[in-house]
């Protein structure tokens, strides 16, 4: 994993937002576990086959504006909620709103390389059948994987 160092030799946040740019955040530590979510809700939620996400403590996102534009939902069955600009539309987090250290970023919500790479698919029981799952190597789980505890 890469991570950005500043001229003094400190690790600087990692940044993201919104396609409309009025929400944008900041990781104070970098990411370190990636993977894809295959599950049906991932798949309504993004209209993709899955949801390319990384998994961070959520004690190190920082909102730094657009607090009043996030829209969060959560299924009726529980579950983590799935946060999103309410301007523009895009996908921005999903939390465990009974553990905010429970949380993941869109890979694509970054604004650059998040410095992590998936290593995992989840919930592939699930898979859409119009795009299969791709022989790529990375550890399959048929529902969810573990949570890192942190």
């Amino acid at each position: 994993m890469s991570e950005k160092q500043a001229d003094g030799g400190q690790v600087q946040p990692t940044s993201g937002g919104c396609l409309c740019g009025g929400v944008r955040f900041e990781l104070t530590e970098p990411p370190t576990h990636a993977g894809y979510c295959h599950c049906t809700r991932c798949q309504r939620r993004t209209g993709t086959s899955s949801s390319a996400q990384a998994r961070i403590d959520g004690q190190a996102f920082r909102l730094l504006q657009g607090e009043a534009l996030i829209k969060c939902w959560r299924h009726p069955d529980g579950g983590f909620e799935k946060c999103f600009c309410r301007e523009c539309g895009s996908h921005l987090f999903s939390r465990n709103p009974d553990d905010l250290r429970q949380m993941s970023v869109r890979l694509g919500a970054f604004d650059g390389d998040p410095g992590v790479r998936p290593t995992w698919r989840t919930f592939v029981a699930y898979a859409a059948p119009w795009e299969p799952v791709p022989d790529d190597g990375l550890e399959r789980f048929e529902e969810a994987r573990p949570r890192p505890r942190f």
